[in-house]
């Protein structure tokens, strides 16, 4: 059914809530991990990615917030997100978006394999040409 107007509010607020307590989160976990660098430890592989996309998060968090505190200006919000996709911190991101990005991604690497095989197909012929 459709959703009243509360309903949609009530969605919205607990979307915020939880995206910045995973935010939190993630940032407390990163402040350990750059302490533990400081200490002289290495991170591994996954524990540097995830430093890093918390640190893009908290540099992303800078404009959004400007949306979430002035007035109004979250009606703005879907169009500067139109505008600049990768504008929203990682946390904020609804399964939707997460999902759409996936297959934005796999498509991508579909048509560069597409490409590489008709590469490497008349690539053959012309060495098969040039031998025969």
């Amino acid at each position: 059914g459709k959703k009243s107007l509360r309903q949609k509010a009530v969605e919205e607020l607990k979307h915020y809530y939880d995206g910045f307590h995973l935010l939190w989160i993630d940032t407390k976990v990163a402040a350990r991990m750059v302490w533990r660098l400081l200490h002289g430890q290495v991170l591994t592989r996954r524990e540097r990615r995830r430093l890093l996309r918390t640190c893009a998060d908290l540099f992303r968090l800078v404009p959004f917030l400007v949306f979430v505190i002035v007035p109004f200006m979250e009606f703005l919000l879907p169009v500067f997100l139109k505008l600049f996709p990768e504008m929203l911190p990682s946390t904020f991101e609804t399964e939707s978006k997460r999902e759409e990005k996936q297959k934005k991604k796999l498509n991508a690497k579909l048509e560069l394999a597409k490409f590489l095989r008709e590469t490497i197909a008349e690539m053959a012929k012309r060495n098969k040409a040039d031998t025969g």
